[in-house]
């Protein structure tokens, strides 16, 4: 599978989590794991930032529009996603 494809499957499966018009997918990673036969990838895109700062911070804190999240996933010979992960990239 060549890593276009699977940019293409993550962004398939993760387009509803994002509300962003452009939410701007990335494949940050991926690693194919020979004796299970699965590609396990992380892929990073925009949401928007709901969790800004009161107006008494903001002076403080910077206000970012839009958060990036990172997913890990894991997919199968057959492309299908057969895990959706939490990634701490920590």
């Amino acid at each position: 599978m060549k890593l276009k494809d699977i940019l293409t499957i993550a962004k398939n499966e993760l387009s509803d989590l994002s509300t962003v018009t452009n939410p701007d997918f990335r494949l940050e990673q991926a690693i194919f794991k020979q004796d299970e036969k699965i590609w396990e990838v992380v892929v990073s895109y925009l949401v928007e930032n709901t969790n800004r700062p009161s107006k008494a911070f903001s002076a403080l804190a910077p206000e970012f529009a839009y958060l990036r999240m990172y997913k890990k996933l894991e997919i199968n010979e057959k492309n299908e996603v057969v895990s959706f992960l939490m990634y701490d990239k920590a």
